[in-house]
This record gives structure tokens, C-alpha cells and sequence, in this order.
């Protein structure tokens, strides 16, 4: 459950800005999820995956059905290789605008 859930126009548009700006979707080569993806640096990605995705998401899936679940950061292997191929190909745009 939230601890503070935004209610000012302003503080509704900095968090839509953070989380939808700038977002290209990406398809995973294997299962054909699709996220959305934006890379701020070279080493920083964001993806915001919809629930439709980790659906689809072969590996998620099985990962998620351990016995333990799985650690916070851990992520599909083969999207993380799609995004990589894909920001290769310039379909990703490099860098933050106006931070975001």
C-alpha cells in the first residue's frame, strides 16, 4: 500500500514525467513482451513493465515460482539482451531531458 499517494496537479505530472517520459517500447526478441524502456546514461535503464508483460513473460514467470521468489533486482536475461540490441540500433534514445 502507498504511503503517499500524490494528489496536486503538479506532483500528478512529475510522476507521470518519471515514469512515462521519453518511454520506447521494446519487445523481448524471445517471448515478445513488450516494456517500456529509457535509458538516461549508458549505464542507467528504466523499464516499466505492464502487467500484461510480466504476464507474458516466460522467465519472470518462472523465476517469480521459486521458492523463495526472487530478489528485487533480478530481471529476464533475454529482455535485458533486446534492450541492449536495441539501443545498439539507436531505437533508444541516450541521455535524460530536462531530468526526466
Amino acid at each position: 500500500m502507498a504511503s503517499f499517494v500524490p494528489t496536486s496537479e503538479e506532483t500528478l505530472e512529475d510522476q507521470r514525467l518519471y515514469t512515462q517520459a521519453r518511454l520506447v517500447d521494446v519487445a523481448c526478441l524471445d517471448c515478445l513482451a513488450v516494456v517500456g524502456v529509457k535509458k538516461n546514461s549508458e549505464h542507467h535503464t528504466s523499464i516499466q513493465w505492464s502487467e500484461t508483460a510480466r504476464r507474458e513473460c516466460p522467465e519472470l514467470n518462472r523465476i517469480d515460482g521459486r521458492p523463495n521468489g526472487r530478489a528485487i533486482h533480478e530481471g529476464c536475461p533475454r529482455l535485458v539482451a533486446s534492450i541492449e540490441a536495441a539501443s545498439r540500433d539507436g531505437r533508444i534514445p541516450l541521455g535524460a531531458e530536462d531530468g526526466y
